[in-house]
Order: C-alpha cells, then structure tokens, then sequence
C-alpha cells in the first residue's frame, strides 16, 4: 500500500511539473498550479485546525489553530512555491497539521512573490512578521513564550537567510528552526542537482537558473548568504532540523548545510528519507512517511521548548 502511494504522488507531481512547464510565461496559472501540489487525495485537505487571519506589520498572514495550541508558543512558517508561487490557501492544510501535531500557534506568512517583488521583498516580509509574531499572538498583544520557525523548498531558503540576516543585525533569533528541503545555493553546485535529476519528480535542473534570475533579478549575487545561506558564517545560529528526500535534487542542498553547521557548532539534525520526493511532508496523512515525518518535527520542537 506504502509503495502503491508514492507512486501516486510521484504521478501526480510529474503530471504537475508538466502542467507548468505547458503553462511557462503564465504566471497566474502557474501560481495556481502550484497551489494544488498536494492535491493528491481529498485526505491531504483534512487538518484539525482553524484558519484565524491577521496582519503582520504590513504583511498579509493566517493563524493556524488547533484544540491543543499553546498561543504563547508559536511558530512562523513561511511556503514554499520557487520565490514565486505559494498561498495561504495553498498551505492552510499544511500548517495546520503542523499546528495540531506540535501544539504550537502557526502563522502562515503570505509574503510578496517574484517576480513583482524581487529579491529582498519576500526576506523582508518574514523579518517583518517574525518581529510582530514575537509581540502577538491569535487573540491579543502579548509576547510569545517560545518562538520557532519553518519552511519548506524556497521557503526552507528564506527561514534560513532569515537566521542570518537576524543574527548579523542583533535581532531576536528564534528558539530553532526546521527547513523542509530547502534551497541553500542557488548557484545549484550540489552533485545532487544532476545525479538525482532522473529521481526527482517535480524539480528540473534545467529551469532552475530561469527561477533565479526571476528572483534576484540582478539585485544581488548568487553567492550573497542572504540568497545561498550554505555561503555564510552560521556560527551563532540557533538549532535546526532539515529534512529531505533522497529522490530530489536539491538532497546535497540540505546535507553540506547540515554538514556545514555541525563544523561551526550548530545543534544540526539532518533528516534523509529514502525515496521520498520534494518537500514530501504536504502529503499527510496519506503518504504514511510524511505524517512520520511531522511526528519528528513536533519531536524537535518539544525538545527545544525550554522551561
């Protein structure tokens, strides 16, 4: 049945990658593509939780709500979608399972997309709604207890860029933060980018640099920690867990940034899952792995709660 699974999901995102391939130059219709990558099973729109909108700063977000949901235990997760695509509908699933299964109050982050808003727009945003997130919550002003952050794919890439950018200007860094397959150089120099390219269903070498110059469009290099976080000095950042499929190309992406934490002396987890496709965990609970994968998550963050 496991197997019988992924292959529905690996199915379904190739058809996915073609669509948007057919729909390239369309950028309305790839965003709403996009918002139907988990769309494999009605199962995947199930999710124990409520969705609660708010405004952070000047950005557009949404609490997600479960019943166990401590509101001064928080977390910030910011989509995925190519620095492109990605909604709060898109995601509102997603998060809330992250909500229920870690007793957390999630606000998903409906950050300014490429390529209307280059490159710092979407870092920007997230700066901005991890401040106020840290002094609100759900229902009133009140100053979170613990804080946390997530991401997955280009989200992945800017919660880390985030840790950075935060920690080099004195900011107030979360208690940790967890990337879901993320982009850590986009200069695509990791061996994976071509030895998985065969495996990877729904990520294409070929059109990632046409991805990047959408983002950055000339505003910054490639090599700016800001935009490849795997470039940059990670001492000081706090914990992390990364988790990535063995069948997608960004694979060496998440194992030299763990790789390279752990030297500077960051509390580093990495987690390699065999078989599974690009940000893998959307597809709760009907691809057994993924809802494994959220038991782990919610595992970190109890153990860097504190007291």
């Amino acid at each position: 049945m496991e197997n019988a699974r992924l292959h529905a999901v690996n199915a379904h995102l190739i058809q996915l990658a073609q669509n948007v391939a057919d729909a390239a130059g369309d950028i309305d219709r790839i965003r709403q593509l996009i918002d139907s990558y988990s769309l494999v099973d009605p199962s995947v729109q199930t999710y124990p939780a409520t969705a609660q909108p708010a405004v952070a700063g000047s950005v557009p977000c949404e609490w997600l709500l479960s019943s166990n949901s401590d509101r001064s235990r928080r977390l910030m997760y910011v989509h995925g979608g190519s620095w492109m695509s990605g909604s709060l509908s898109g995601y509102r699933a997603h998060a809330g399972r992250i909500a229920a299964a870690t007793g957390l109050s999630v606000l998903n982050v409906d950050y300014r997309l490429a390529p209307e808003h280059p490159y710092p727009a979407g870092l920007d945003d997230c700066d901005m709604a991890l401040d106020w997130m840290l002094q609100h919550g759900p229902d009133e002003k009140r100053p979170a207890e613990s804080v946390f952050i997530a991401g997955d794919s280009a989200g992945g890439n800017l919660i880390l860029a985030l840790l950075l950018k935060r920690r080099d200007s004195g900011k107030a860094l979360p208690r940790a933060g967890i990337a879901l397959s993320p982009a850590t150089d986009l200069a695509w120099s990791g061996a994976s980018i071509r030895s998985r390219a065969h495996r990877d269903a729904i990520l294409k070498p070929d059109r990632l640099d046409a991805v990047v110059k959408a983002y950055l469009q000339d505003r910054a290099a490639v090599e700016d920690p800001y935009v490849s976080p795997l470039y940059g000095d990670l001492r000081g950042l706090p914990p992390m867990l990364l988790q990535v499929g063995e069948a997608e190309v960004l694979l060496d992406d998440s194992v030299r940034f763990a790789d390279k934490a752990e030297r500077t002396g960051v509390p580093v987890r990495l987690d390699t899952w065999p078989d599974m496709p690009h940000v893998f965990q959307m597809f709760a609970p009907f691809l057994p792995e993924a809802s494994q994968a959220l038991a782990v998550i919610a595992g970190f963050i109890s153990a860097n709660l504190g007291t």
